[in-house]
C-alpha cells in the first residue's frame, strides 16, 4: 500500500514536444492518499489511460516524477513497482481453474499453500465465485472471466495499488452496478490505494472517494462526487457530470446582475471585475431550473418534454439556445409558450471556462 505522488508529471506521444498542444498529458502535480479509492474519468483521448499506464510504468513520463510514499519510481519497471493491473478486457490462464488463476500471484511470490487458500477463498466468497473455483476458466463467459481478472487483481494483501483500466467493459449491463458497490466493499475491507480509469461517470461516481476529471490532457478538477456536481470549477465538468448536463448560457454580467440578452437575472455574489475577455459564461444545473407558467420569469419556447421516471425534464430555447429545465409535477402546459425560474443559489459563473469567485453581497469572497 502507498501514497503516490505526481510531480511535474507529463507525456508526449511526440519527440521534441514544445507547446502545451504538443503533450497528450499535460502537467500534473497531484497527491493520491494511501487507502483511497479514486477514478481517472473523462472522454476517449482525454490522458487518463496514459497516466494510469506512467503510474503502472508501462509508460515513461516525457518529464517529471512519480513516488511511491517518498521512493522515486520513475524508471522502475512494471514488475518492481508492487502494483496490480486489471485490464479492460480478461486476462485469465484458460487451462486453469479458477482457483489455480486466483491463486497464480500469490504462488509465484512463494506465499505459503494454506495462506494462498484462504485468501484465494475470501476473494472468491467476495466476488461471488464460490460455486466455480473448480472448474476450467475456458468454460466460463466473459462476465466470469472478467471477474476472475478482478480476482487475481485484488488477492495480494501486500500491493502498493490497484489499477483498474475501464474493467466493466465486458460486464453485461445488468451485473455492473452489482461489481461496483462489490468494488467498494472490498476497498473498504482491504484498505487498498485504487485507481479506477473510466469514461462512465456513474461508475466513477458509484466507486471513487474523490474523482479526477480530465479533459484534453488535463485534470480540470479533483474533488468529491458531491463537489463536482455542486461547484463545478470548470464548464466541462458542469456538462459531463450529471445527466443532463449542467445548463450553459453565454452571458454579461454587471456587479451581481447577469444578462441572458434582453434578460436579467439576479445572483447571490457580485463581480467587480471579470478575468478574461473571450467568454463568460453562466451554469446551472437542470435540477435548479424550473419551468412555470407563460408571462412568468424569463420567456422561453418548450421544444418538449421528457418523462425521465423519476422527472420530467423540458427541453426549452431561449435566445437561440437550447436549455434543459425540470417540471414540477402539478404543473400543467397548454402551448409550447413557458417561464423560467433559476434558482439564484445555483448559479455558476464563469470566464473562459473557468469558475469565477465573486463576493457574497454581504462583502465575504466565495
Amino acid at each position: 500500500m502507498a501514497r503516490i505522488t505526481l510531480d511535474h508529471l507529463a507525456h508526449a506521444y511526440k519527440p521534441n514536444p514544445q507547446a502545451p498542444q504538443d503533450y497528450a498529458l499535460k502537467e500534473i502535480n497531484h497527491v493520491w492518499s494511501q487507502g483511497g479509492a479514486y477514478a481517472l474519468l473523462g472522454p476517449s483521448g482525454c490522458g487518463k489511460t496514459t497516466l494510469l499506464n506512467i503510474i503502472s510504468g508501462l509508460v515513461r513520463p516525457t518529464r517529471g516524477r512519480i513516488l511511491f510514499d517518498d521512493r522515486d519510481v520513475t524508471d522502475l519497471p512494471t514488475e518492481a513497482r508492487n502494483i496490480a493491473q486489471v485490464f479492460q478486457f480478461p486476462v485469465v490462464y484458460d487451462t486453469m481453474t479458477v482457483r489455480e488463476n486466483l491463486a497464480f500471484p500469490l504462488k509465484n511470490r512463494h506465499v505459503p499453500r494454506d495462506k494462498t487458500a484462504q485468501r484465494v477463498e475470501e476473494i472468491a466468497r467476495l466476488l461471488d465465485l464460490t460455486s466455480v473455483l473448480n472448474r476450467k476458466a475456458s468454460n466460463l463467459t466473459a462476465d466470469m472471466k472478467q471477474k476472475i481478472s478482478l480476482g487475481r487483481g485484488l488477492v495480494r494483501p501486500d500491493v502498493a495499488a490497484i489499477l483498474f483500466d475501464e474493467p466493466l467493459t465486458v460486464i453485461d449491463p445488468h451485473l455492473k452496478w452489482q461489481l461496483r458497490s462489490t468494488l467498494k466493499e472490498i476497498h473498504r475491507a482491504l484498505d487498498i490505494t485504487m485507481i479506477y480509469v473510466t469514461h462512465d461517470q456513474t461508475e466513477a461516481l458509484t466507486f471513487a472517494d474523490k474523482v479526477v476529471v480530465m479533459h484534453d490532457g488535463a485534470v480540470v478538477q479533483t474533488g468529491t462526487p458531491d463537489e463536482l456536481f455542486e461547484r463545478p470549477a470548470h464548464t466541462f465538468v458542469g456538462h459531463f457530470i450529471g445527466s443532463p448536463g449542467m445548463n450553459i448560457l453565454p452571458c454579461r454580467v454587471e456587479g451581481a446582475t447577469a444578462y441572458l440578452g434582453n434578460e436579467s437575472v439576479a445572483l447571490q455574489r457580485g463581480y467587480r471585475s471579470l478575468p478574461g475577455t473571450d467568454r463568460i459564461e453562466l451554469g446551472i444545473r437542470p435540477e435548479f431550473v424550473r419551468l412555470q407558467p407563460k408571462g412568468t420569469g424569463l420567456p422561453v419556447r418548450i421544444r418538449r418534454i421528457d418523462d425521465i421516471g423519476r422527472a420530467r425534464i423540458a427541453r426549452v430555447e431561449m435566445n437561440g439556445r437550447v436549455l434543459a429545465a425540470s417540471v414540477p409535477e402539478n404543473l400543467s402546459v397548454s402551448g409550447d409558450e413557458a417561464g423560467l425560474h433559476l434558482d439564484p443559489h445555483h448559479i455558476h459563473i464563469y470566464a473562459d471556462g473557468h469558475l469565477v469567485a465573486g463576493e457574497a453581497l454581504g462583502g465575504h469572497a466565495t
